[in-house]
């Protein structure tokens, strides 16, 4: 069975990544593990006029760090809340390995493989760098709609 102490879940707080810190709130539940929940604030490429540092406003890290501490747990899982900045891939394994991570729960977008060709994917690149187990979640498939059983009329009706 893998042993489980430590779980870290990266969150952009979109749906998928909801998901995922309810999968791994019940693992970290379960094996009495500590939660790592972490979000990366992206830092962009800086032109050589603007200044270096951390490109967003307060309100932007307010509203991240109150998105951190709304996420609601059960009372008996330790969880430490961190925000960084960062290249959000490479943050994320960066923090998994300082903090000896045995499995990184995330949230993935499910992008096409045109579009993840074109924009990357963070969930990929931490699933090839990790050195633990990444469990990634996505949101369930719709159910395609049924198409409603024919019901024959008078003229198809004296035909079968």
């Amino acid at each position: 069975m893998l042993g489980i102490r430590t779980i870290l879940h990266p969150t952009d707080f979109s749906e998928p990544s909801e998901l995922a810190f309810a999968l791994c709130s019940t693992l970290a539940r379960d094996h009495q593990a500590r939660l790592i929940v972490l979000h990366v604030v992206s830092i962009p490429a800086l032109s050589a006029d603007e200044e270096f540092g951390p490109p967003d406003s307060e309100d932007e890290l307010s509203f991240a760090l109150e998105q951190l501490h709304r996420l609601e747990l059960e009372e008996n899982i330790q969880v430490d809340s961190r925000l960084e900045h960062g290249a959000v891939a490479a943050k994320i394994l960066q923090v998994a390995e300082e903090s000896n991570a045995d499995l990184i729960v995330m949230g993935t977008q499910g992008r096409s493989t045109l579009s993840r060709l074109l924009l990357g994917s963070v969930a990929e690149r931490v699933m090839r760098g990790a050195a633990c187990p990444v469990v990634t979640v996505k949101l369930p498939v719709a159910e395609p709609e049924t198409v409603p059983a024919l019901q024959p009329t008078g003229a198809e009706a004296t035909l079968l």
